[in-house]
């Protein structure tokens, strides 16, 4: 592979936005691409904005993908999508947790969460999938799981599901959570056709 494969995570903090980068690029390095990687993490522990960008193929020379340059973005949290969608290429994908966190503005009654996302980002976006990521995740035991089934359903949009993702998870994520994790991601990838 010469062409070199952009991918723009975004969500809030506190999602698993930078281990789920993290797991796909110690699958991509283990599988011979050369792999940049960059973070973001803004106000993360706020529930801030918390991006990620992943660059891979034979040979890249930085981490950063610029405006209109995104093969995927995958959107942890709903409205996120919507702030990053300059970064996407045309043709390109979007991948978005179909669930929401409101943040304290919108809390406390000060602004109102952003209405129409997914029918603008589908309008907008002719290879967008939305998955439901937050009650996948809770179906499966633990909420926190929601990053792996989002990068499943990623790495089958890439069609890079023949690698050792379970091996990649079991050194990665915390013992007590290998298992729900490799359901998770199995889970992620169902979602895709």
């Amino acid at each position: 592979m010469s062409k070199v494969k952009s991918i723009l995570f975004v969500g809030v903090g506190g999602q698993g936005t930078i281990l789920a980068s993290k797991i796909l690029s110690q699958g991509l390095l283990e599988s011979g691409y050369d792999v940049k990687m960059s973070e973001v993490h803004g106000m993360a522990q706020r529930g801030g904005s918390v991006s990620t960008q992943v660059r891979f193929g034979e040979k890249v020379y930085s981490p950063l993908i610029e405006k209109g340059k995104a093969d995927i973005i995958v959107s942890f949290e709903k409205s996120e999508v919507a702030r990053w969608l300059e970064y996407l290429k045309d043709g390109g994908h979007a991948v978005v947790n179909d669930y929401e966190i409101h943040p304290v503005p919108v809390l406390i009654g000060k602004e109102s969460y952003p209405e129409g996302v997914k029918e603008k980002v589908q309008g907008e976006v002719k290879n967008s999938i939305f998955v439901k990521a937050g009650d996948i995740a809770k179906e499966l035991g633990n909420i926190k799981a929601q990053n792996v089934v989002l990068l499943g359903a990623v790495i089958k949009a890439l069609e890079l599901e023949n690698m050792d993702w379970d091996g990649v998870i079991e050194r990665l994520v915390p013992k007590k959570a290998v298992e729900l994790n490799k359901k998770a991601f199995r889970v992620g990838m169902d979602q895709v056709k």
